[in-house]
């Protein structure tokens, strides 16, 4: 009888459940899109209700889509939209506020507020207090919602990111992954565990906080979903995560970067934690139940995708995204505009939370190709930036970039990142490695593969781009983009 695994991957725009069989195909798929609210400047929500009936459909749409029987589905995956909080009712599974999402900058005077040492939380949790972690947003919660704390600390509440929010709805349990706890500020990056401390600072209540498991490990077992009573959840991986294991990333030194509503660089460090001084985030890669954590640095970028979508839906000049970038290959360079995306501040290696965006070097001969071209030299430029803190921390060359996301069909940013990075960009088969990443991961978890070398082989690169812009309009690219940037400041 054949055998599957069924990947749930909940993003940031959209939840899609794809099913693979035992050699790592794709059979069955499902997507839906979900609700971006804005409640005011800065603020991104979710309705994590919308989010929870979402995962339903598309679980039984990728089902339909492959026509399998549900009972050869030998083990689920989740990944997800990492920093994003929930904080639900623990008899009732009712959220008390909407799911607060990572782009969203209202905790950003969190560390100036309390006065924490940057340094210290640093080196303990290999995160910046700032508005990214889930940590202050839970806090933020805590504060806002009328009897929030007080029930919390009678331990009426939980906290999640999405994933421990899909599981307490699949399963029941309330447990987390390391990779998904390392993104709290709350999770000592030494010990895996809770830091009574650092919860005590922040204050969030202990009792709120689900059990950390490894990243491929039991999560239990389906109750509440029909279709997949009694499969057991194997593996639960951060998205970034998920796609290092999706591209076969398992060696200190290889790195990855995915385009997707943001842009995420990571470069395994193995069982060595860097701790950063560029603006890095130390991480967890993952974890494999009974063997040692493998370390990641990383490096985060709020806007990437979502800049595209900015210049479908607020400023018309596309009709769909691919448009980019046939309009971009109208012209021969960027006719001198700039486009800084600090949509939502700047994230690594900069961390300015009040940056800006701004479009700079507009004339009467700028055209809206020179802005499709602009936006995805932004993309470039900002990887490159977050390559160049990489390469100073970890003192490990980039040989060549693994790279992956919805963005990376786009061959003009791919030949563009090539170029002002200086080196190979390899695109696998299968560009949406955060769900086959997880899945592989619960296959693993399952004995559908052995072992990390026979996950690797499903990594295959599919297309390569190696530099070809001469030196001198690279320096020049770099020289006009900060100068951009300064402005945004």
């Amino acid at each position: 009888m054949p055998k599957f695994v069924l990947a749930i991957d909940q993003g940031t725009t959209s939840t899609r459940s794809i099913i693979y069989d035992e050699q790592g195909a794709r059979v069955g798929i499902g997507q839906r899109e979900h609700r971006q609210i804005f409640p005011e400047q800065g603020w991104v929500e979710h309705d994590p209700n919308e989010i929870w009936d979402n995962t339903r459909l598309v679980i039984a749409t990728a089902i339909a889509d492959a026509d399998v029987d549900p009972s050869t589905i030998r083990a689920i995956g989740i990944t997800n939209q990492r920093e994003t909080t929930v904080v639900w009712d623990k008899r009732t599974g009712e959220p008390v506020y909407n799911a607060i999402v990572w782009q969203d900058t209202r905790t950003a005077g969190a560390a100036g507020a309390l006065g924490l040492d940057q340094a210290a939380w640093l080196e303990r949790t290999g995160l910046l207090i700032n508005s990214y972690p889930a940590g202050p947003k839970i806090a933020w919660i805590l504060d806002h919602v009328d009897g929030a704390r007080e029930r919390a600390e009678h331990g009426e509440l939980a906290f999640g990111t999405i994933d421990a929010w899909l599981l307490f709805k699949l399963t029941g349990q309330h447990r987390t992954d390391v990779t998904n706890a390392s993104r709290t500020l709350l999770m000592n990056l030494d010990t895996l565990e809770w830091d009574p401390e650092l919860c005590e600072k922040l204050r969030v209540p202990a009792s709120m906080l689900p059990e950390i498991c490894s990243s491929v490990d039991d999560f239990g077992t389906v109750t509440h979903h029909g279709l997949l009573e009694g499969i057991p959840v194997t593996a639960v991986l951060g998205d970034q995560q998920a796609a290092m294991f999706g591209q076969g990333c398992f060696s200190p030194g290889q790195a990855k970067c995915t385009y997707g509503t943001g842009l995420f660089l990571l470069l395994n460090t193995g069982s060595q934690k860097v701790t950063s001084a560029n603006g890095m985030l130390s991480t967890v890669c993952y974890r494999i139940r009974g063997e040692k954590p493998v370390y990641a640095l990383e490096g985060s970028v709020a806007v990437g995708g979502a800049l595209i979508q900015w210049l479908r839906d607020n400023l018309g000049i596309i009709r769909i995204a691919p448009e980019v970038e046939r309009l971009a290959q109208t012209v021969p360079d960027n006719g001198g505009v700039t486009i800084v995306p600090a949509f939502s501040g700047l994230f690594a290696p900069r961390w300015v939370p009040d940056a800006r965006g701004i479009i700079t070097g507009l004339t009467r001969f700028a055209t809206k190709a020179h802005l499709a071209r602009a936006a995805l030299e932004a993309t470039a430029m900002q990887v490159r930036e977050v390559t160049d803190a990489m390469v100073a921390d970890s003192g490990v060359e980039l040989e060549v970039l693994r790279v992956d996301g919805g963005m990376v069909a786009n061959e003009l940013l791919m030949q563009l990142q090539a170029d002002v990075l200086g080196v190979d960009v390899l695109r696998p088969v299968d560009i949406e490695t955060t769900a086959s990443g997880v899945a592989y991961a619960a296959g693993l978890g399952a004995g559908l593969w052995e072992t990390l070398e026979v996950v690797a082989s499903h990594a295959e690169a599919a297309k390569t781009w190696a530099p070809a812009m001469d030196a001198a309009k690279v320096a020049s690219l770099v020289a006009q983009w900060n100068e951009a940037v300064a402005r945004s400041l």
